[in-house]
């Protein structure tokens, strides 16, 4: 889907919603088994969902363990609504939605989030894997976001080391995303010998990431040197966790969470030290991959519309959650286009009956 920065943008929302609600296929899937009535509540400790079509794959799609995607996203009661919305909009739009293999990481044992998934996506491939908070326990700085310093935030450091090893490649994925196109085509992006590959923006003020007092001391600012670092959202990546594995990237991801925990020499939270490590030295991804800040700010979460250029991905990075602001009924404009993804029990959307 290409939507262009000439087109007014209120037509664009319009175009857009409809091309969600009515998305257009060039593929021989099929979507069989709707039921739409309310399911069984998994936890009265957890929002209920309806269950999702079951999105079958096309003719022309594989059905051997090279075929898989592999996909990763954490697992929170409080994101738990916009991780339903982001796994159906990836199979909503995947040519070979069977081929796509989730592992969620939770940081509680999770037999209530096990039901609710599997209650809401019965035909899905994925697994649940413990990340164990202890490992970040005395590593995390307080950030500028109460919810940034979470120790699940920082589990991405950790991915290579909790999925199988046999898994060579993985898409990371943030919780509060929707995927408006063929995830395959982010999963197939060729590498190139880097670790990780993501959309770069270079535009934006490198600087203000770090303090003055990184800046000034030239012992650490020289971890540029010989590098042209640009920002990327840790939100969406695509890793080489072979690569990561056996560079020991979760070890210099470390070594710099210690230097901030003595300096004080970024304010976010599990960003800065990916950027200290990665930045200048990633894969560039298209921008239409990571179409980021749609939550606003990370303090007032104003409302943001959207960047020029085509759209892949819809990031509500920030404060601002389109599931919160429509609950609210204060919703900005570019929420629409998240809820008709929204499995939540009294949501009102095009999958009530």
């Amino acid at each position: 889907m290409a939507f262009w920065s000439s087109t007014p943008l209120p037509v664009l929302l319009g175009l857009l919603s409809l091309l969600l609600l009515h998305p257009i296929t060039t593929t021989t899937s099929s979507t069989a088994g709707i039921r739409l009535g309310i399911v069984r509540r998994p936890s009265p400790d957890l929002p209920v969902f309806r269950e999702a079509p079951a999105f079958r794959n096309g003719d022309q799609c594989g059905s051997n363990e090279t075929d898989l995607i592999h996909v990763s996203m954490t697992l929170d009661a409080n994101y738990l609504r916009g991780t339903m919305a982001a796994v159906l909009s990836m199979l909503q739009h995947s040519t070979c939605p069977e081929n796509l293999s989730f592992h969620f990481l939770s940081a509680h044992d999770a037999p209530e989030l096990f039901s609710s998934i599997k209650s809401t996506f019965p035909y899905l491939k994925f697994k649940i894997y413990r990340f164990d908070s202890n490992r970040v326990r005395g590593k995390i700085s307080r950030s500028i976001r109460q919810a940034l310093d979470q120790p699940l935030n920082y589990a991405r450091i950790y991915l290579a080391d909790i999925i199988p090893t046999d898994v060579n490649r993985i898409i990371y994925l943030d919780s509060d995303i929707v995927v408006v196109d063929d995830i395959a085509k982010l999963w197939g992006v060729d590498m190139e010998d880097k670790v990780v590959a993501a959309p770069e923006y270079c535009h934006a003020n490198f600087t203000q990431y770090f303090t003055d007092k990184f800046w000034s001391d030239p012992d650490l600012s020289k971890t540029f040197e010989g590098r042209n670092p640009c920002y990327f959202n840790t939100g969406v990546m695509v890793m080489d966790v072979d690569r990561w594995r056996k560079g020991g990237y979760t070890q210099r991801v470390e070594e710099w969470m210690a230097v901030q925990k003595q300096k004080r020499i970024y304010h976010l939270g599990s960003l800065p030290p990916f950027l200290l490590v990665l930045a200048g030295n990633i894969k560039r991804v298209d921008h239409r991959w990571n179409q980021h800040g749609l939550g606003g700010d990370n303090f007032e979460g104003k409302c943001r519309g959207l960047h020029p250029g085509p759209i892949s991905l819809l990031h509500w990075s920030g404060k601002g959650k389109p599931w919160l602001r429509l609950d609210s009924r204060k919703p900005c404009t570019i929420d629409h286009l998240w809820a008709p993804y929204d499995l939540y029990r009294s949501s009102r959307h095009f999958l009530e009956e």
